[in-house]
């Protein structure tokens, strides 16, 4: 039987980042009919119970029906850890996240980790997400279990390290090759699940590893690639350092295959001219990851790139500080005005829902409604609490009485959740 949701309704036709507000849609007493797990029709209220008259009503009343939101760069092995005090990265790494990753081994652990961090996200409207797994195939086989349980679109690869990691956590280059491609012959393209190659980034990878990891994505182009670049001052002297016949951080991936469409690169703050160029040209996806930028004094990530390249939202669950896409959302904000860049509500939301699914190169299954696309679906309460009910009340606009929510919304936010068209029991 088909579901019909009444409430507001947001969705887009093009990009405010090059279109303005004007590519945002919103239906003030709209509905989205869902069917077989898809988007059957979006339009008015009224005209849509007529067209389908059996079908289920959810009358959300003023909430705001909208894609579930997709975070474009996480760890969920890194759940237990998040908020921890007081590190930079390469610190981070080695008192917090190594020592948590070694745990992976376990496939128990990684089975109670993964299934405990969808819950999470999906708590807070997240429908997709795109991790990094650890070192251990079984952590992979773990999140991708968990995913299907509940349906999800979810995207995942092995950590590759093969150097400047605990012995515990360290592969080869041929073992790195050989467990990737095991993994993605085995789950790549299951269901609603997509392996992506993963080496964590140019330190722990020497450029033999780098280079089998290219070589493997020669063989399965239609995989994603992520990785990081640029995140923070001393790692990018860090990689000088280890690669002294490279021309910048970025022509350590380059120079091995690990540059062109469907490259992700997390972080991305501190890039240069010509790596600048190199990505527009090769047309890769930088991933914003604001409040893990902040909460570990990484920098500033440059909102202007975002005319040029696709660029994704993301939480860095768990460098970043929270599990949760409108604290991101909130966390993107403040990061550009510190850039002297005021984003507007839609380029936020977009961020969070379409810009993210290009990112992923995704557009056209997730990340938006219209007919055809997956039902994957957040509705969010507008005046979930006091002090967000009184702002939003004040509102001219949609604009003014979601930005409220954006900035001081949590989890109470999102009234309910819908994932390839089944309503999701929130934990």
């Amino acid at each position: 039987m088909a579901d019909l949701l009444l409430g507001q309704v947001i969705r887009f036709v093009g990009d405010p980042f090059i279109e303005g507000t004007d590519a945002a849609r919103h239906l003030d007493r709209g509905a989205v009919l869902v069917d077989g797990g898809r988007i059957a029709a979006v339009g008015d209220a009224a005209s849509l119970r007529l067209q389908a008259p059996a079908a289920r009503v959810h009358d959300y009343g003023r909430a705001l029906i909208s894609a579930g939101f997709v975070d474009a760069h996480v760890h969920y092995p890194q759940t237990a850890i998040i908020a921890s005090w007081g590190k930079q990265l390469i610190d981070w790494l080695n008192t917090y996240t190594f020592p948590e990753e070694m745990r992976f081994a376990d496939r128990s652990y990684a089975d109670d980790i993964a299934g405990r961090y969808l819950d999470f996200v999906l708590a807070r409207g997240t429908t997709t997400v795109c991790s990094y797994a650890t070192i251990h195939p079984e952590s992979v086989d773990a999140i991708f279990t968990a995913a299907q349980a509940r349906g999800m679109r979810v995207y995942a690869g092995k950590t590759c390290m093969d150097r400047n990691a605990p012995e515990g956590l360290r592969d080869t280059a041929q073992s790195a090759y050989d467990d990737s491609k095991r993994l993605l012959q085995k789950w790549h393209g299951v269901d609603r699940l997509s392996y992506v190659i993963t080496p964590r980034f140019s330190p722990t990878s020497t450029p033999e590893q780098l280079a089998a990891l290219g070589a493997l994505w020669r063989e399965f182009p239609n995989c994603l690639m992520q990785t990081h670049l640029s995140e923070q001052l001393a790692e990018i002297a860090w990689v000088k350092d280890l690669f002294p016949q490279s021309r910048d951080y970025l022509d350590t991936y380059e120079a091995q295959g690990l540059l062109r469409e469907g490259a992700l690169f997390g972080h991305a703050i501190h890039l240069t001219a010509r790596e600048k160029a190199r990505l527009i040209e090769a047309g890769a996806s930088l991933i914003h990851c604001p409040t893990s930028n902040t909460f570990i004094g990484s920098g500033l990530f440059d909102m202007g790139l975002a005319q040029h390249l696709r660029v994704g939202l993301a939480t860095d669950t768990g460098g970043g500080s929270s599990f949760s896409m409108l604290r991101t959302m909130a966390g993107a904000y403040e990061v550009a005005q510190l850039r002297g860049q005021s984003l507007h509500p839609a380029q936020l939301w977009w961020l969070a829902t379409q810009g993210s699914a290009r990112a992923l190169h995704a557009e056209g299954q997730i990340g938006n409604i219209a007919v055809g696309m997956e039902a994957d679906l957040a509705v969010v309460n507008l005046a979930s609490t006091p002090a967000i009910a009184q702002a939003a009340a004040r509102a001219g606009d949609l604009w003014q009485a979601l930005f409220p929510t954006i900035m001081m919304g949590d989890d109470r936010a999102i009234e309910a959740v819908w994932v390839g068209g089944a309503k999701v029991n929130k934990s």
